[in-house]
């Protein structure tokens, strides 16, 4: 990476504050963990971005990049498997000791209102990668530069990943993190959201184990 890399552009930590969370658990009941989230300057997209330090991290933490998603991790949207992902990494990672980097990039970074209009295309027959390419928009859009930043303010060159999608690695990696393992996460399907793995799997070859729905029509 070269000294005038986005990624070497350093940040510093904001604000640190203990939040009580009490999360829905993956198998039932309620999760709950005394975690700290922290805000930093100097983040260069200039986004609110925020890490959420869980459980006791070694040197070598267990880290997941979780992009925003109003409609599923706050509403429970059952279209994608990102608010199970979200509950299912924050009982993980409290586990193990480590870190969720909380990153503002709804609908794999192309917005809201974006993410709501590909929804409408995808009624229509397409996946969901074909329909932010009939938007004009990126099929990914994300960029992991402000969480290598991030992590550097952390203190943290060498990390777990806990993801399915083998971009965030290579970006990662990209970015002079150290990427010690890819830890993949449960293939968390319904009724309304197989397409929108099998997607995943057939565009960007994420770690899903989906024999049964790839099978489906």
């Amino acid at each position: 990476m070269s000294e005038t890399s986005p990624a070497s552009i350093p940040a510093s930590i904001r604000t640190r504050v203990r939040v009580p969370l009490r999360l829905p658990a993956p198998g039932g009941g309620d999760f709950s963990v005394d975690a700290e989230l922290v805000t930093f300057h100097g983040l260069v997209d200039g986004g609110e971005h925020l890490a959420v330090v869980l459980g006791e991290p070694g040197p070598t933490p267990l880290v997941r990049m979780h992009s925003e998603c109003l409609t599923g991790d706050v509403f429970g949207s059952a279209r994608c498997d990102c608010g199970p992902q979200l509950r299912e990494s924050v009982q993980r990672i409290t586990e193990a000791g480590g870190y969720l980097l909380y990153l503002r990039q709804e609908g794999r970074g192309i917005g809201l209102y974006n993410k709501l209009d590909a929804y409408a295309l995808q009624d229509s027959g397409l996946d969901t990668y074909q329909a932010n390419a009939a938007l004009g928009l990126p099929e990914d859009g994300r960029d992991y530069t402000v969480a290598a930043q991030m992590l550097a303010a952390l203190g943290v060159d060498s990390v777990r990943l806990l993801s399915n999608n083998p971009d965030k690695e290579a970006q990662l990696a990209g970015l002079d993190v150290t990427v010690a393992g890819r830890v993949p996460t449960g293939a968390h399907t319904t009724a309304h959201n197989l397409r929108y793995l099998r997607a995943k799997v057939e565009h960007t070859r994420h770690s899903i184990v989906l024999d049964d729905v790839l099978s489906v029509a």
